[in-house]
């Protein structure tokens, strides 16, 4: 297990304790993060139904999944073999048949069928069919919202945690690197997004140890395509005079660092180069606001008052929570760095500080994975925010 029992009953104890608040007696999470959080449970399972339960008066969590993927859980898990549950193959993709089948008749055996059972209904992995066969069969339970119960749970990390987001850090900061001595006219973005991946997976002499698949695809975008924040690499070839958006994810033990840089080939247009250090700018601004009792909004004004002053204006958040994370994203849902957001920073809390100006025909991106300190912030990796330019 990559983090101790002692860890894992820490965590499970911090939700029970949230379900009390919320009147919830048995927990089922379907979010891969959440599932990994509570038991450490790791696999590129959750393309079928796959959830942990939580019961508020038993010691350990159960996991339930396709059969075939028992045998992660046996792997990877703390849990003991009576709490770990296979549904047969016949269930896979073959309606009316359904997984929740199976896991309905397992609340029936458990006698939880007239509990107060929690359910994430808005997680990427619990399905209208899915609560469907629940509430259908289980007609005498009582179903609670306890979406991002357990992501708050997780908001502040553990010491063990920080140092796997660091270590994200130094793959994503040679990640980073790849892209910088990649990046040239004439050569294809495909070309480059490779050699960025065997870095961030494979690592090199100066990172010494390995990573994994990001919860966020690689991101890569030139000319006008870098308008636009979500386009993933192509065939394309980089151009002279064209600016290109990079955004990478480091991850260990499937802990996450991003970063964010741009790369212009030639020489850059004016509005480019002062748009990025006016964004720059107010990255620095808001590093200074990040320090604990601050609140979100702190951080935002802080950032949003550097744009203002230079006539920018940016309609999307500027961060995120980041940590723990399975596809499709790294973030964890909780704090946002916008105006009026009130939630409280403290120490060991961590944050994606995305600061993506995204134009008609343009764009740049600049970013940091910020750690609170009981003082103020850390870096989770270090690389120059200079526009890097490619002659």
């Amino acid at each position: 297990m990559i983090f101790s029992q002692e860890e894992f009953n820490s965590r499970i104890k911090k939700v029970k304790d949230s379900m009390n608040k919320k009147g919830i007696e048995i927990l089922l999470t379907t979010d891969p993060s959440n599932m990994n959080y509570l038991t450490g449970y790791d696999g590129w399972s959750f393309y079928v139904p796959q959830g942990v339960i939580v019961a508020i008066d038993e010691e350990q969590p159960y996991w339930f999944g396709r059969k075939q993927d028992s045998n992660g859980a046996r792997i990877t898990t703390h849990l003991k073999e009576e709490n770990i549950f296979g549904y047969p193959e016949n269930l896979i993709q073959s309606p009316p048949l359904h997984p929740y089948d199976f896991v309905v008749q397992m609340f029936r055996d458990k006698k939880w069928s007239d509990k107060n059972i929690g359910v994430e209904m808005d997680s990427y992995y619990y399905t209208a069919e899915n609560h469907k066969r629940l509430i259908d069969n289980l007609t005498n339970a009582k179903f609670i919202n306890a979406h991002l119960l357990i992501n708050w749970v997780r908001y502040i990390k553990s010491e063990n945690e920080i140092k796997y987001m660091k270590d994200a850090g130094i793959l994503v900061k040679a990640g980073m690197q790849t892209a910088y001595d990649s990046i040239k006219e004439g050569v294809k973005q495909s070309t480059v997004a490779g050699k960025i991946q065997n870095t961030l997976i494979g690592g090199n002499d100066s990172t010494q140890m390995g990573g994994e698949y990001a919860g966020l695809g690689l991101i890569l975008a030139s000319g006008k395509s870098a308008s636009a924040s979500h386009l993933t690499p192509s065939e394309k070839k980089f151009e002279n005079n064209e600016g290109t958006i990079i955004e990478l994810g480091g991850v260990k033990h499937r802990y996450h660092c991003a970063l964010s840089r741009t790369v212009y080939i030639g020489k850059p247009d004016l509005k480019i180069s002062d748009t990025l250090k006016a964004t720059n700018e107010g990255i620095e601004r808001a590093l200074e606001k990040t320090k604990p009792g601050n609140a979100c909004h702190d951080v935002a004004v802080a950032f949003w008052s550097v744009l203002e002053k230079y006539g920018l204006e940016k309609e999307s958040r500027a961060g995120y929570s980041i940590g723990l994370g399975y596809p499709p994203d790294w973030g964890e849902h909780t704090l946002s760095i916008r105006k009026n957001e009130k939630t409280l920073l403290e120490p060991n809390v961590t944050y994606h500080l995305m600061c993506g100006m995204w134009m008609d025909t343009w764009g740049l991106e600049l970013s940091e994975s910020v750690r609170v300190t009981e003082s103020g912030y850390e870096l989770l990796t270090s690389v120059p925010r200079d526009l890097h330019i490619v002659n």
